[in-house]
């Protein structure tokens, strides 16, 4: 179990994303919200005032990866302009994935 846990720690990454284009009000944020649960992130997807969509993922790399990859396509209604993407480190752990309402 102690390796397993180790393990774990040190194949974690975070990432911060800035997805812009037409991507408030078509369900985008409950989009990213149910792919990250279903891929196993933790962290966070929130609308911010100039009309993007902002989201911190936690987890293996790879499945970041994926999980940006479904953010470049978004939900069926979304038109994605762009996704900025930085690779930071750890500061918060998060129990799952939420949708945030602050700014």
């Amino acid at each position: 179990m102690r390796f397993f846990t180790a393990f774990r720690m040190t194949n974690m990454q975070q990432a911060h994303v800035i997805i812009k284009g037409f991507v408030q009000g078509v369900g985008y944020r409950q989009f990213v919200k149910q792919n990250a649960r279903k891929l196993g992130l933790t962290g966070w997807v929130r609308n911010i005032p100039d009309g993007s969509v902002e989201a911190l993922f936690q987890g293996p790399k790879d499945v970041i990866d994926q999980m940006i990859l479904l953010c470049r396509k978004g939900p069926f209604l979304s038109e994605v302009e762009d996704v900025k993407v930085w690779w930071e480190e750890e500061k918060d752990t998060f129990p799952d994935f939420s949708t945030r309402h602050d700014f």
